[in-house]
């Protein structure tokens, strides 16, 4: 489906997986004041700076969390409870969001979002 929202991509999730996706979407949305709500990938996405910072999406077992590899690679000996990707960290429905990390994993993204920002100023 193509979503004009993050709240139109909630609402079309299942009921017991929308109280985990907007837990995510706060806490994202604490770490990242600035940033923008968007669709992209058919994700939940908050831009900033004109770039993806991060990306969010509901699955099967788990909300997924798309920091990209960077962020994934500064956080890997904190993540090893998790399951993921080179890209992404997965968060079973089953358990209580880690508030602490995913916030401190989104201001690492910040950072090096404004690192590239900066980078792309001086040229």
């Amino acid at each position: 489906m193509a979503f004009t929202s993050i709240d139109a991509y909630i609402a079309s999730c299942a009921a017991e997986h929308k109280e985990g996706l907007e837990q995510m979407r706060q806490i994202i949305r604490k770490a990242a004041p600035g940033a923008e709500e968007v669709i992209s990938y058919a994700m939940p996405t908050f831009r900033l700076n004109d770039r993806n910072l991060i990306h969010f999406a509901a699955n099967k077992n788990h909300i997924g969390l798309y920091p990209g590899p960077g962020v994934i690679e500064e956080f890997a000996a904190e993540t090893t409870a998790y399951n993921g990707s080179k890209g992404s960290i997965h968060f079973p429905y089953d358990k209580a969001l880690p508030k602490t990390l995913i916030t401190r994993m989104v201001k690492a993204g910040i950072r090096r979002n404004e690192e590239r920002a900066a980078k792309r100023a001086k040229k």
